[in-house]
């Protein structure tokens, strides 16, 4: 079938055609020719043909290739990855090992980093493992730090909150005991007023 792999579905009644061929890209047999099509990741295919040979993928706009997505290809020969802005972060590690893999490492010293600012220019297939890993290490310090700060907000305003339930509290006992007097002091001028009303003439 064309343009696609062909498997059984989960439900096993209908084919579940998976896309081989990115829908602006040419594909023949063996040649997948992807260049200048504006690709970006999502618009990769989940795998090539497996019988492709030669893919260009030069001059679009991938900043990483997904995990495992040429490892299945027996057959080829080269991709072509020049031309895109590759983001050098944790992203990229699969790209850099498959690079590293490669007889002729030449053939991809044009695949080079677009960001971040102290790993541009850099030919991928060179990076050290540490240099990309500390670039995902200030990602979760970022993160971390983020983190922090809204725990350190979360936790000011659970104070506030706190506050407000403190003073309110007294508030209402302050309130409880203006009643509880009032109280007592209408007990005691209704019991004055009961007192001062009975007759002299009700006594034996």
């Amino acid at each position: 079938m064309n343009g696609g792999i062909l498997f059984l579905s989960v439900l096993g009644f209908l084919p579940l055609v998976i896309p081989t061929c990115p829908v602006p890209c040419k594909c023949a047999t063996s040649i997948i020719d992807c260049t200048s099509k504006g690709l970006t990741v999502a618009k990769l295919p989940v795998a090539f043909r497996p019988s492709a040979e030669i893919i260009h993928l030069g001059y679009n706009k991938l900043t990483s290739i997904p995990n495992g997505l040429f490892d299945n290809l027996k057959s080829l020969q080269i991709v072509y990855l020049q031309g895109n802005p590759w983001d050098c972060n944790c992203d990229i590690l699969y790209l850099r090992s498959w690079l590293q893999w490669q007889q002729n490492r030449t053939l991809y010293r044009d695949v080079r980093c677009t960001s971040p600012a102290h790993l541009q220019d850099r030919i991928i297939a060179y990076l050290t493992e540490d240099e990309i890993i500390s670039t995902c290490q200030y990602w979760y310090c970022s993160l971390a730090l983020l983190s922090q700060l809204s725990l350190f907000i979360l936790l000011f305003l659970q104070g506030i909150l706190v506050i407000f339930i403190i003073v309110y509290l007294q508030k209402f006992r302050r309130m409880t005991a203006e009643a509880q007097s009032t109280t007592q002091d209408l007990y005691q001028h209704v019991d004055t007023w009961a007192s001062s009303s009975r007759s002299p003439y009700n006594s034996d």
